[in-house]
């Protein structure tokens, strides 16, 4: 499975790349610092799976959402952020996101969230 990785932090960036790249069927094919270059790497890359924080300067990831959905709505989305509390987690998934893994939660559950992201768009 394909993954693009966007959030612009990177050595958060790095450690979520090492994550899913332990698992021999998880790829990060690129990597973006906000969601305008999500959507741009999107476009070039076609990941099956867009791993996306929300919390970036710019274009931040509910943006990223709605651009992600418009331009390739076959990829999965994950968002992967330090903000789960309140209604951005519900907010975040009714404009279109898959599935929410808050950040330091163990890295198993950003990988499970991926599968079943790339899985449930292969399957639609």
């Amino acid at each position: 499975m394909r993954v693009l990785i966007c959030d612009d932090v990177p050595e958060l960036r790095a450690l979520a790349r090492l994550a899913l790249e332990s698992d021999v069927d998880l790829s990060v094919v690129g990597e973006a610092a906000d969601a305008r270059e999500a959507v741009r790497a999107v476009g070039e890359q076609r990941p099956d799976v867009v791993v996306l924080d929300l919390a970036m300067p710019g274009a931040d990831g509910l943006q990223g959402i709605e651009w992600i959905r418009r331009a390739a709505p076959e990829t999965g989305i994950v968002i992967f952020s330090a903000f789960g509390a309140g209604g951005v987690r519900d907010r975040a998934l009714a404009l279109g996101a898959d599935f929410f893994v808050e950040k330091g939660q163990p890295l198993g559950e950003l990988r499970a969230a991926v599968r079943g992201a790339g899985l449930s768009r292969q399957a639609s």
